[in-house]
């Protein structure tokens, strides 16, 4: 793969922030930039705030003024598309409108050269839609970008159904010359990011819809349990709620009503409020000035336990024992089904079914089950649910042992599979049959997750390492659960779990 030269020029079509950002990428990188833009003064209005952004960096030291100055001497605004003639490579950011992108890859066709390779940032539409009119659609591909471009590591090359491979190779190559980290994608709805994050926002919501605990105590137990940079309903105000649902709806849609894309009510609510956010000081939180975040609620702290008997492996919460032993409490050790016993109270890690039904379909009235954790050493929050019927020493009892930890503890209603394991689960899901239908390879969805929107590991390789099999019987059980299709396992889940295979086997 070969990418296009230092001395190539790129064109930009499209300057808002995420032109703009993309502009300064390709500048960046040693190209002249042509910039164009509908509006009035728009691009020179984009040059002059590319300018501004790189000014702050010279004054912190992280950039020199000549640096500065060459990267700006690179970018051109110019009044109309007919001066893009000399462009090798033209990036669309334009409004995420179908038509309005296929009229303007029409009149590009006739201004740049045969070979010229016509990319589009959409984030949702199809790129097989947008060449679709085009004389020549195999030079059309996606090239999108992450917010903000000149930050964030990935871009997604999308292939639609004409698309030459040579292009989205040269692209693939292109994007990866200018130190970003690429990955190949098939145009299909939401291409990667968009499709396997979705569950993160839905179990998120589905756990507040069924009042499991507040969302800043959701918030918490997704990033201090499980690792996640941000949780989902702040990633959500972040985002905008009328552009997280729009995502949704889309691919709810596109996807011909399937319900593992349904939308939430609750989120809809939101946008119909006019809460969307940040932007807009209220979404599911007050972001208005002098707001406070409401804080994650913990249980009070209680003893800790004298002794703790752990029953069988305990899977992936395994290493739990060496912190216990640790922590100073005494263990013993003897064959089970992977539970821990604190003096008549049995402690579970989830595996999808509520704790009230393991309850009553293993007779034992007190128990207590635990949320998978990204790493149960440097977790510093556990989320916990009693089954119906628990004493309040069985709550304190498991409270005490994972406290002793330095943890602190939340209790969520008896929601099945707690938060992070229905979570990862439903991401590993969501990810096999992405790989399945041919979207892109395991490699590159776990890479996506990972560079695109910062998850501690990627889904496929999370999923491996806390067992496929245990994966499945998560989804079957919250299949069973809730009687929905939503959960229904990936065909390629089961299969790779029946041929002992994994999806980073070179053999599998």
């Amino acid at each position: 793969m070969v990418p296009l030269g230092r001395g190539d020029t790129i064109a930009v079509v499209g300057c808002g922030a995420m032109g703009a950002g993309i502009a300064q990428v390709a500048a960046a990188a040693g190209h002249r930039v042509l910039m164009a833009d509908a509006r009035p003064g728009a691009a020179a209005k984009a040059a002059q705030g590319i300018g501004e952004a790189l000014a702050k960096l010279v004054a912190r030291g992280r950039m020199t003024e000549a640096a500065r100055a060459d990267l700006l001497g690179r970018l051109r605004p110019v009044d109309g598309l007919a001066d893009l003639a000399p462009a090798r490579l033209v990036v669309e950011a334009i409004v995420e409108e179908l038509e309005a992108k296929r009229a303007l890859f029409r009149e590009l066709e006739g201004v740049v050269a045969p070979d010229a390779i016509l990319a589009t940032n959409t984030s949702s539409l199809s790129v097989t839609a947008i060449a679709a009119p085009l004389t020549r659609p195999e030079r059309v591909a996606g090239l999108h970008f992450f917010n903000p471009a000149p930050l964030m590591a990935l871009v997604e090359v999308v292939s639609g159904l004409a698309t030459d491979r040579a292009v989205a190779d040269t692209l693939f190559a292109t994007a990866a010359a200018w130190g970003k980290c690429p990955v190949h994608a098939r145009s299909t709805p939401g291409f990667i990011v968009n499709r396997v994050a979705r569950p993160f926002y839905a179990e998120g919501l589905r756990a507040l819809q069924e009042q499991a605990a507040d969302p800043a105590t959701l918030d918490a137990v997704m990033r201090e349990c499980g690792g996640f940079r941000m949780g989902p309903f702040e990633l959500m105000d972040l985002i905008g709620h009328d552009v997280n649902f729009a995502v949704t709806r889309s691919v709810h849609a596109a996807c011909f009503g399937d319900p593992r894309y349904q939308p939430s009510l609750i989120q809809q609510e939101l946008v119909e409020a006019g809460r969307l956010g940040r932007k807009t000081g209220r979404g599911v939180y007050d972001h208005s000035s002098g707001a406070l975040r409401p804080a994650a609620a913990d249980l009070p702290q209680v003893p800790r336990p004298f002794r703790v008997v752990v029953e069988g492996h305990l899977g992936p919460a395994q290493g739990l024992v060496r912190a216990i032993r640790e922590a100073g409490i005494a263990v013993e050790e003897r064959d089970g089904a992977g539970t821990l016993l604190l003096d008549g109270v049995t402690l579970a890690l989830t595996d999808g079914r509520s704790a009230t039904r393991r309850a009553a379909e293993s007779g034992c009235r007190d128990l207590v089950l635990f949320d998978l954790a990204h790493d149960y050493g440097t977790a510093t929050r556990v989320a916990i649910a009693a089954a119906d019927g628990a004493s309040d020493g069985a709550i304190a009892a498991a409270a005490g042992l994972f406290q002793a930890l330095g943890k602190r503890v939340s209790r969520l209603d008896d929601l099945p599979g707690l938060l992070v394991m229905r979570t990862v689960a439903m991401l590993a899901n969501e990810a096999a049959d992405a790989v399945l239908h041919g979207v892109a390879s395991a490699a590159d969805i776990d890479t996506a997750m990972t560079k695109g929107v910062n998850y501690p590991t990627g889904p496929l390789a999370w999923a491996e390492s806390i067992g496929l099999d245990r994966v499945v019987a998560v989804l079957d059980a919250l299949a069973a659960t809730y009687g929905e299709d939503r959960y229904r396992a990936s065909a390629l889940l089961r299969r790779k779990v029946w041929g002992g295979t994994t999806f980073h086997d070179r053999s599998g």
